[in-house]
Order: structure tokens, then C-alpha cells, then sequence
């Protein structure tokens, strides 16, 4: 059962208590991400991510880590195109120390000159090493082609050039910017109790600016595509079609038929393409949503020699699942979406990363008798059109190595 609360400056505070466990998982979930960058900056939120563990609340980089682990405890970031995220893990007799470090990092951090020039070599050091990967870098190409010219269609690491033209000034900006109470969820999951949890943010959080953040910008679809040439005697091919955004309509209409066409190995890309012709070793779709958009991408890795024909053979597949998927492919897709969702659940780490996010995304939360509802609802008629929709239009693509 969760509990809900909220703060002055506008922070929302999700609990969701879970009998008989001694552990506890703490999410501090901001609605920023990459997509919110302007192009001079681009990398400002993963580094801004990266260096509130340089320092942050009279603590030093190491003493951030001894306080975590002296308790057995772990503290992690992400940073993604929509959102940034800061988790911590402990025994429940250390929630408050979590909580206390979580409100450090985003609160009270040093970004210390010298350890900006230290971190941002080692973010170089990571683009490097994601550029000298084509599994890797070949997402960043596909959003690239797919959102053209846009925020949203930049790397999340940055580039040489905009790593390094970050200064301190630009991090004290974005966290007074975008790191504002009215976009933030602190969601705990676990060995919790609620009014422990609402009391130690705001002894912790409650400096957090008032408000909500500024949006991004909104963003188009783009049908382009980038051919490289790669080393490798792998081949790596990618397509994007748009599809609907989290909050639309036929949103789970479209993420099921991603799962039909090519979400395990019982999906048809699979089938297809690495069963029944061996033209991939690697091949699957799925749907990624953003707020007002998304796309329904597919990635293979094949010979460079077998490019061709795999791409061929992944778009017959496509448009032949949207012509004729059938009722026993629904029905698979709709258990496996219940079933995905209900092992998490029984993690603290997925029920406070689900609660934090549902928030951020739809001002509220969904439950398991709504989900399986909605999944209930969806016809194969539903589920077809909601695949023809998305494949009416002309694919972003990128590509690594596929032979002319």
C-alpha cells in the first residue's frame, strides 16, 4: 500500500512498505535528463550526475563512499534523456543515512575546480570507449536520425567538445534550474515507515528550490538515416518508427505489438530472422516511450555480408506482424507484460523506481488491477492498428558495416 505526501517546496514523498524485509531501496527521481541540455552543454546532466560524488555535504568523494559502505550499503546515478535518478540501497536501520546523502548530492554539492577537470576526462574516457563499440554507439545514431537537429536526438555523454567547455558555473545553474521540488520524487520501498521517510526530506531536501522545472522542448520525428563503415566483421543495424508518447491512448497497444514482433524468442523477429533464415545472431524490438512521443526501434547484429537482406527481411516481418498478428501472440505478449511487472515488484529497488517514475510521468500511480485492465481491454484489431499506425511512415535508420 503506498502512501503519499508532499512537501512545501513541492516534493513528493511515495512510500511503499513491504513486510518482512530488513532492506530498503531510496530513489531520488528528477524529471531532467539529456533532452533538457542546450548544445553547448551537451553532457551537462550525465557530468552534473557524475560530480555530486566528488563532493557533497562537507563529505569528500571517498568519504561518500565509506559512509555508504560502512553500513553495507550502496549508492548509485543514472542519467537518462528524460530523466536523472539517485538510489541508494541499506539495512533499514540506515534509511536515514541514505536519505541524508541522497539530499547531500543534490543539495550541497562541492563542484570542486580541480575534480571537474578530472571527471570530465574520465566522461571522455567513457565516450571513447561507447565510440569504439558499434553495439553501443549505434543507439546514439538511431536517436540521432530518428530526432534530428533536437536536444532529444544528442548523445547523453556529450561530446569532446561540449564536455569540455563545461564550467562550475553551468552546474550550480542546472541544479538551481531544473532541480526543483515540484519535478522530484524521493519514493522508498521496503523496511520503511512513512512519516520517518517525509520527516527525513524534509530536514534533508527541504533547501530544494520551489517549483517545478522548465520543459523541454518538444520534440518532432525525424525519418533520417547514417550508414558508417566499421571494422568489425559484424554487421549492426538499426530502425525506428514513431510511435505513441507514455501518456497516449494506444501507448500499451503499441508496446505489445513491439513485443509480438520482437520481444523474446518466440517473437517473429526472432523466429524469422535467426531461427528459420540465420541471417542474425542478435535481433529484437522494442518500444521506448518519451512524454510526447516515442519509437518503436529494432536492432540486429548479423554478418556484414547478410546486412541487406536481414534489413529487408525485418521490415516484411514488421508490416506481415501488424497485417496478422494473431490472438495466442496477445495473449503470450499480455502475460509476459504482467509477469515483467510482477517481478519487479517484488524487489524494493522496483517498487520504488516504478513508483517514482509513474509519478513523474502521469502525476499518479498505476497499479496491477489497472495495468491488467487495460491489458485486458486490447483486442487483436487494437494491437494491429495501433503497429499499422507506427509503420505507416518512412524509419529513421543507422547502420554499422552492412555491406553495399
Amino acid at each position: 500500500m503506498s502512501s503519499i505526501s508532499a512537501l512545501p517546496n513541492g516534493l513528493t514523498v511515495i512510500t511503499r512498505p513491504m513486510p518482512g524485509l530488513e532492506t530498503a531501496s531510496i530513489a531520488l527521481f528528477a524529471d531532467v535528463g539529456s533532452r533538457h541540455e542546450e548544445e553547448r552543454v551537451n553532457g551537462l546532466a550525465h557530468l552534473f550526475e557524475h560530480m555530486v560524488f566528488k563532493g557533497a555535504g562537507g563529505r569528500s568523494a571517498r568519504q561518500i563512499s565509506e559512509a555508504i559502505e560502512d553500513v553495507g550499503g550502496e549508492l548509485n546515478a543514472c542519467t537518462e534523456r528524460d530523466q536523472t535518478s539517485f538510489t541508494a540501497a541499506v539495512l533499514s536501520d540506515h534509511v536515514g543515512l541514505a536519505v541524508e546523502l541522497l539530499g547531500d548530492l543534490v543539495c550541497r554539492p562541492a563542484f570542486d575546480a580541480a575534480e571537474l577537470e578530472r571527471e570530465a576526462e574520465i566522461v571522455l574516457q567513457e565516450l571513447a570507449e561507447a565510440e569504439d563499440t558499434p553495439s553501443d554507439i549505434i543507439f546514439d545514431h538511431l536517436w540521432s536520425q530518428a530526432f534530428s537537429g533536437q536536444a532529444l536526438g544528442r548523445s547523453i555523454l556529450g561530446s569532446e567538445e561540449s564536455v569540455r567547455a563545461i564550467r562550475q558555473d553551468d552546474l550550480s545553474a542546472w541544479r538551481d534550474r531544473h532541480y526543483r521540488g515540484g519535478s522530484m520524487v524521493l519514493s522508498a520501498a521496503g523496511a520503511v515507515e512513512h512519516e520517518a521517510v517525509v520527516a527525513l526530506a524534509e530536514r534533508h531536501l527541504g533547501a530544494l528550490g520551489a517549483g517545478k522545472a522548465p520543459e523541454a522542448d518538444l520534440a518532432r520525428f525525424t525519418a533520417e538515416a547514417r550508414h558508417d563503415r566499421a571494422k568489425a566483421d559484424q554487421a549492426q543495424i538499426t530502425l525506428a518508427h514513431a510511435a505513441p508518447g507514455q501518456k497516449a491512448d494506444d501507448y500499451l497497444a503499441a508496446r505489445l505489438f513491439a513485443d509480438i514482433a520482437g520481444g523474446g524468442a518466440s517473437s517473429r523477429l526472432f523466429q524469422a530472422v535467426r531461427e528459420e533464415r540465420g541471417l542474425a545472431y542478435t535481433v529484437s524490438a522494442g518500444l521506448h516511450g518519451h512524454d510526447e512521443l516515442g519509437l518503436l526501434h529494432v536492432h540486429a547484429a548479423t554478418a556484414r555480408k547478410e546486412g541487406k537482406a536481414a534489413q529487408a527481411l525485418i521490415d516484411e516481418v514488421l508490416h506481415a506482424t501488424a497485417a496478422g498478428l494473431e490472438q495466442r501472440e496477445l495473449d503470450r505478449a499480455r502475460i509476459q507484460v504482467r509477469a515483467g511487472q510482477a517481478m519487479a515488484l517484488e524487489t524494493p529497488w522496483g517498487q520504488a523506481a516504478q513508483a517514482a517514475r509513474q509519478w513523474l510521468v502521469h502525476g499518479r500511480l498505476i497499479g496491477r488491477e489497472e495495468l491488467a485492465a487495460k491489458l485486458a481491454a486490447l483486442s487483436v484489431d487494437d494491437v494491429r492498428a495501433a503497429g499499422a499506425r507506427m509503420l505507416s511512415g518512412a524509419p529513421a535508420r543507422a547502420t554499422f558495416g552492412v555491406a553495399a
